[in-house]
């Protein structure tokens, strides 16, 4: 399952991590690509993605997940 969502007020590379390290403590065998220009976050994961919980741990980290993410199910 692939998940893409926009991810605001990431500004460093400490950001990247903290947002990759949030993801992967829920989904550690998650392939996370985190651009810090276009605030895109792309969770590539082979077993289930509740993007409730993604965006919750996006948020405790201290980031805000916008839109609707693509590829999530309806």
């Amino acid at each position: 399952m692939r998940i893409e969502f926009q991810v605001e007020g990431m500004s460093c590379q400490h950001c990247v991590v903290a947002v990759t390290n949030a993801i992967r403590a829920q989904l550690p065998s998650a392939q996370v690509q985190v651009d810090l220009v276009s605030g895109r976050v792309t969770v590539e994961s082979a077993q289930p993605v509740d993007v409730s919980l993604l965006k919750t741990v996006v948020d405790e980290v201290g980031y805000t997940v916008t839109g609707v993410p693509s590829g999530a199910p309806h």
